[in-house]
């Protein structure tokens, strides 16, 4: 991801806010604000003909050196990409890419309605890690939290 993609990211990421699973954010921040809050390292964009598909994240789950490789996981595939592997292809490379910057877990925490996230954290080995009940409000109305994790076979293995 560069930050000449960023009108293309924040315009998928404003289409997973419209549907009101995908985040606590109600409107997609400014480039600069997102970019302080994300790992410079591990940012990804699938793209087609110039055309961004899907994107990409991981922002640090804590400040706290203890938790140093542990990562947060933002993915969002555009409306017009959804079922077509996208964000399997995303996945995979973020796993590997989040290993190369030295990351032993990486974590999701995903709104119940939000099936076809559920559906591909499963699938890339992500486990159910449990629920957070009430964790936070979006227009008013208190919603869940699911955790999810992946914990690497290669990376903070003794």
């Amino acid at each position: 991801m560069k930050i000449t993609d960023w009108e293309q990211v924040s315009q998928i990421y404003e289409e997973g806010i419209a549907t009101g699973f995908a985040t606590f954010e109600t409107a997609a921040p400014t480039f600069e604000v997102w970019d302080s809050a994300h790992v410079a390292s591990c940012r990804l964009v699938a793209e087609e003909n110039g055309i961004i598909l899907g994107w990409a994240a991981l922002s640090p789950v804590s400040s706290r050196c203890v938790y140093g490789g542990v990562g947060e996981v933002s993915i969002y595939v555009g409306a017009r990409s959804r079922g077509k592997g996208v964000g399997n292809a995303l996945m995979e490379r973020l796993i590997s890419e989040s290993e190369a910057a030295g990351f032993w877990t990486i974590q999701s925490g995903i709104f119940p309605e939000n099936e076809g996230s559920i559906k591909l954290h499963e699938t890339m080995g992500f486990r159910y890690i449990g629920k957070r009940e009430h964790v936070g409000k979006i227009h008013g109305v208190w919603k869940d939290n699911l955790l999810f994790e992946k914990r690497s076979n290669n990376i903070g293995v003794d």
